[in-house]
């Protein structure tokens, strides 16, 4: 190194040309995001659409903690099915019931030891995914079976026609629907049916949504409760999803978690043939509304926020393709799985363990998968 009169040192001529060099990179780098910025701006075209990952922090792995508090009729079967599937691509482990049970526990508040392989006093598991029926016991679930790094998140339904599946589906097991011909003739004098005394047994029949989140379905709406409830809520919850908007909800689900658009793929389970769906009359919905104001208020609230979280993660513009996209994966795989690529009734589906369980007065749809598919085929459907 070469020493100046003044003493001050000169970089080598290499380490001068790599330096301006590495300028030249940049400043090639800043031209060509003008030049696409410009582009994108002259034929109105969405800069994410052009730049996929640009922000999408495509680099970090997916996430792969995940716990779903599943809401009743609300299209949550769909989203059970994505996790379990995620599951087992994955090799994750799940918080499955004990004794080979449905639910964690439900209708009362979980505990860790509903989990199977979990004891009272024995040494602390943790697991991947968990997604089963619980009623949400934060202590319970963030303290005992979940990592710290977990994301959480739940799907609602607007009410009216929440109240209205859970009518069909649970009208020979909730006392408060056993004895009455109808939902409307039910909101017409619920007070008749509903015993508050009968508790956890009535809990389809009012505010279910909010008593699966853990609350007092039975509690009156006053304001500073429901917004302390709502925070809670906001608190332990990264994300709520919407059954309205089904589609939209698994592209920002896909987004935040990470995965790829194939892990939020699905088929609808569960769900009902028109049949055996119910309108209710507009004197009825206002009721239902009133009589199920917590979940009312619970809905409008994330529906907002839901709303909010999309505007701030896409634009319009890259919302749409990105429905589209999904659309047009379920139709190919609809089309590679299925016979007749859509949803059957009971007698028409084949195969007995693909046919879906019957409850109440409801008329539940299933599919009856191609014949002849390879293993590898099967596998993907």
């Amino acid at each position: 190194m070469e020493v100046s009169s003044r003493g001050s040192s000169r970089a080598p001529d290499s380490v001068l040309k790599g330096f301006s060099a590495h300028r030249c990179f940049w400043a090639m780098l800043l031209l060509l995001a003008l030049a696409v910025l410009l582009l994108a701006g002259i034929m109105h075209v969405d800069v994410g659409l052009l730049m996929p990952q640009l922000g999408d922090q495509a680099d970090r792995p997916p996430v792969t903690n995940v716990m779903f508090l599943k809401t009743h009729k609300t299209a949550s079967s769909t989203v059970l099915n994505i996790l379990f599937r995620f599951a087992e691509t994955h090799n994750l482990s799940a918080a499955l019931p004990a004794g080979g049970r449905f639910h964690l526990g439900y209708p009362w508040l979980f505990l860790a030891r509903y989990v199977e392989g979990v004891e009272q006093g024995g040494p602390r598991r943790r697991f991947n995914i968990m997604c089963n029926h619980l009623r949400f016991n934060p202590p319970e679930v963030r303290g005992k079976i979940m990592p710290n790094d977990t994301f959480y998140f739940s799907i609602l339904r607007n009410p009216v026609f929440q109240l209205e599946s859970s009518f069909v589906y649970y009208k020979s097991h909730v006392p408060a629907f056993r004895n009455v011909a109808s939902l409307d003739t039910f909101l017409a004098s619920p007070w008749t049916y509903y015993n508050q005394s009968l508790g956890l047994r009535n809990a389809y029949a009012r505010n279910s949504m909010w008593f699966d989140l853990g609350f007092d379905n039975d509690a009156p709406p006053e304001e500073g409760y429901v917004r302390a409830r709502l925070s809670d809520v906001e608190r332990r919850f990264q994300l709520l999803l919407i059954a309205e908007h089904f589609d939209e909800s698994m592209v920002l689900l896909q987004r935040l978690l990470r995965w790829r658009l194939d892990d939020v793929v699905a088929f609808r389970l569960n769900s009902r043939s028109r049949r055996s769906v119910t309108s209710l009359s507009p004197a009825g919905q206002e009721r239902a509304k009133h009589w199920c104001a917590l979940d009312w208020r619970l809905y409008q609230h994330f529906n907002r926020t839901f709303w909010a979280r999309l505007r701030a993660e896409l634009s319009p513009r890259r919302l749409r393709s990105e429905v589209a996209r999904l659309r047009e994966r379920r139709r190919e795989l609809a089309a590679l799985c299925l016979q007749d690529g859509e949803p059957k009734n009971q007698s028409q589906i084949t195969d007995l363990r693909l046919r879906p369980y019957q409850p109440g007065r409801a008329d539940i749809l299933g599919y009856n998968l191609r014949p002849g598919l390879d293993n590898q085929t099967l596998q993907t459907c």
